[in-house]
């Protein structure tokens, strides 16, 4: 019977005594892991990467040279409680990545699934984000952050703290929002709807009758010039039936910084982005 194979662990790394590595967990040259770190299994640590508890890591994490993940917050009245992070499955976490770890408030960060952080890219304290996420290049989510499933952040833009993101919207490169994004919808410059991001529904399976009812929907909010009450009330009638635009609807109603509006009508279009 084969014994279970023992960490390879490179002899520069520290290890904390309260870590617990699963069997297969790969950690490279001069990794520090400080506290109450559980890593799952098929992870790899790459060179130079300060993992710090209390920490849960799931399966299939790969964590690339100089990433920082569980760090305390930049937060003033942050005072050294025992927050934490938490992170699912397959995720990557490119070179110098940054996640801190949650304050008294929210007491945890947590990232979900199959997330692809790319160089440079930083997730504050208490931010939830879902699965299938893609930052871009020096993206930054302020405190407090939500992020639904499969959103796109391009390179270096930015999310507004105690923002929400909904599913498969898509922030474009340099660009910022200080309010909630709404499900399928695009934004760029700041604080700009442009359109909707087509390609990132059709590759999520979206069925084409939804796809349109979601592009009308989109045309009463942001095109008809209706009051948003008015505009949502005039969804429900016509499309009520649509999950994703009833999805749509309830992530605005329950909306507590508001969404951006439609400017430079002239110049707005439907967007084929991928997501």
């Amino acid at each position: 019977m084969s014994q279970p194979q023992a960490p390879r662990i490179h002899p520069s790394a520290v290890i904390s005594p309260e870590a617990e590595l699963a069997d297969d967990v790969q950690v490279g040259p001069f990794v520090v892991i400080e506290g109450a770190v559980r890593i799952g299994p098929g992870c790899v640590i790459r060179p130079h990467v300060y993992l710090c508890g209390p920490l849960t890591m799931g399966r299939g994490n790969q964590v690339f040279s100089g990433a920082v993940i569980g760090e305390r917050p930049q937060h003033l009245k942050y005072r050294d409680e025992a927050t934490g992070v938490e992170i699912g499955d397959d995720n990557i976490f490119r070179e110098n990545v940054t996640i801190h770890r949650g304050t008294t408030e929210s007491w945890q960060t947590r990232i979900g699934s199959q997330n692809f952080l790319m160089a440079g890219s930083h997730v504050a304290h208490d931010c939830q984000v879902g699965s299938r996420c893609t930052f871009a290049n020096g993206a930054l989510l302020g405190g407090h952050c939500i992020l639904e499933d499969n959103v796109f952040l391009s390179g270096n833009c930015a999310v507004h703290q105690f923002v929400r993101v909904g599913r498969l919207a898509f922030l474009s490169g340099c660009s910022i929002t200080t309010k909630d994004i709404p499900p399928f919808v695009v934004q760029q410059r700041v604080d700009t709807v442009v359109g909707l991001n087509l390609v990132g529904m059709r590759r999520s399976g979206m069925p084409r009758a939804d796809i349109d009812a979601v592009r009308r929907a989109y045309h009463i909010i942001f095109r008809q010039g209706q009051v948003l009450p008015v505009a949502l009330g005039q969804i429900e009638k016509e499309l009520g039936h649509v999950p994703p635009v009833m999805e749509m609807v309830t992530f605005i109603r329950q909306s507590k910084r508001g969404i951006n509006a439609a400017r430079d009508r002239d110049r707005e279009h439907d967007l084929d982005v991928a997501a």
